[in-house]
């Protein structure tokens, strides 16, 4: 079914139709050696329209560009949540984040992070031979025993949680700055390579410099060992306030530090891309860009934004939870092409799985295949007959590829006044949603209810939802699912990392 699609400039069209002719002439992949190599870019609070292929943002970002027009573009892919921890869940274990209790953000004060037992993205692929390694924004637990190397990374080099849970927050700075005797509940940002701080206190210009240092070790990990499969995890702590860009791209975008950040993230993804040609596997990589969720809108100028989608981060409107998402694959992956069907990241794991030949987890997962839709087969369809809209343990709401069922629940919202300036937020107001049905092929900014026009489809999202609330739970009916798992605990005598209070 055709899914209403933002607008791009004439000018990027015309590239995407030069380049995708150009390319399916020259670039025909032989035979793969090997199992396929798999990059996944995660970016922090990016939204729907803050690079190229999906907006007019005023700013350049050629190599993103590079990848809707040598690749695909995917309008409706949607994350599990819309919230740092509950997403990253998701995309690594192929499960709703609800299913695996991973609910929010997890903090320096949290005790938990990822279950043991979960199968996760890279342990997949160290069952088949595969080099690991993650670099950038972990956010699913900070003790030993909840790093990336103790769930199937070789190597880590990154932080442990968002960039903001940091005593130099402009916003905690402010706060001094009123109050001197002000707590601030942030220990300060550590540096973890492996399982050890190698820098106990991040500052200004160290965060200036991790998109630089996250991609220079990203490229370094790939040109290692050719002839070994890789699978590379590079989850950019930005675009997340507060910002930080390298002395390099500083002024570069005309548009604000915001646009700065996003040419140096689209600068990072151009060195992939060169890095993995450097080496000869184009015909045989597999390279996806999303973001964990959408802009945060409170932050105005130091914030994205999702045009023509309803809300942002916080939130299971639109704005909220569906990505803008690139996929690559030279040879493989129709050049130029969109993909308008419902996809998520539930669904890179048992993708990836297929792609590789590996065994899904004996566990159940709640993401499928799209192999059909990542390799443009003729009628391919989305495999989610109906998909959960799960935040803060609520059931938000259940969609299928055309319908949204948005249950009553309390939101937050700007209600069309500006964000913040200068990195310092505006306060959220509080909203409530009723019940609707929205027809997000006609509607996607989710302003009309059609509910009384398709009883049928309400009675089928209903039965859905009733099915998601046995299996799942759901806060807001006080429901408890009967086929959830709990997260990783502390218990007594586990090693704890040790951060600077």
């Amino acid at each position: 079914m055709n899914r209403l699609i933002p607008l791009l400039c004439p000018s990027f069209l015309a590239a995407c139709l030069i380049a995708s002719t150009a390319i399916q002439h020259v670039t025909a992949a032989p035979p793969s050696p090997s199992k396929p190599n798999v990059v996944v870019i995660f970016i922090d609070d990016m939204g729907y329209a803050d690079i190229n292929p999906f907006g007019d943002t005023g700013y350049p970002t050629p190599n993103l560009d590079r990848m809707a027009a040598e690749g695909r573009r995917f309008t409706d892919f949607c994350v599990s949540s819309a919230v740092c921890s509950a997403s990253r869940s998701a995309l690594l274990t192929g499960c709703y984040h609800q299913r695996i209790g991973i609910q929010g953000a997890l903090g320096p004060k949290s005790n938990i992070g990822i279950n043991a037992d979960e199968l996760t993205l890279a342990e997949l692929c160290q069952s088949q031979g595969y080099r690991t390694a993650a670099y950038g924004k972990w956010h699913l637990g900070h003790h030993p025993k909840f790093l990336p190397t103790s769930h199937g990374f070789d190597e880590f080099y990154g932080i442990p949680y968002s960039n903001d849970m940091w005593p130099r927050h402009p916003a905690s700075v402010a706060k001094r700055q009123k109050d001197p005797k002000a707590s601030i509940p942030w220990a300060e940002l550590p540096m973890i390579e492996g399982t050890e701080i190698v820098i106990d206190s991040m500052q200004p210009y160290d965060q200036k410099q991790m998109t630089k240092q996250f991609t220079e070790r990203a490229v370094e990990f790939i040109k290692r060992d050719p002839d070994q499969p890789f699978f590379l995890y590079l989850p950019h702590p930005m675009v997340h306030v507060p910002l930080f860009c390298s002395e390099a791209f500083e002024g570069k975008s005309g548009k604000g530090l915001f646009g700065d950040v996003v040419m140096e993230v689209d600068w990072s993804v151009g060195q992939i891309l060169s890095a993995i040609e450097d080496i000869g596997v184009e015909h045989n990589t597999l390279v996806i860009f999303t973001s964990d969720n959408g802009p945060w809108l409170s932050y105005g100028t130091h914030g994205g934004k999702a045009t023509p989608l309803r809300e942002g981060k916080g939130t299971m409107w639109e704005g909220g939870y569906r990505e803008p998402t690139l996929m690559w694959w030279k040879g493989k992956i129709p050049a130029g092409t969109t993909c308008d069907q419902l996809a998520s990241s539930i669904d890179v794991l048992p993708t990836v799985a297929k792609l590789i030949g590996a065994e899904l987890p004996n566990h159940p997962i709640d993401g499928h295949d799209i192999s059909p839709l990542l390799f443009g087969k003729e009628a391919a369809k989305s495999p989610h007959e109906a998909f959960a809209c799960y935040y803060g343990g609520g059931l938000r709401a259940v969609r299928n590829d055309r319908f949204k069922l948005v249950f009553p629940h309390q939101y937050r919202t700007l209600d069309g006044h500006p964000g913040g300036t200068a990195g310092l937020p505006v306060p959220y107001k509080s909203a409530k949603a009723a019940k609707a049905l929205y027809d997000l092929d006609n509607d996607l900014s989710e302003t009309t209810d059609v509910a009384a026009e398709f009883p049928e489809v309400v009675a089928e999202l209903e039965a859905a939802a009733e099915r998601y609330r046995k299996a799942l739970g759901d806060n807001a009916k006080k429901t408890k699912g009967n086929q959830t798992r709990p997260p990783g605990r502390m218990q007594p005598g586990d090693k704890e990392l040790p951060l600077v209070w």
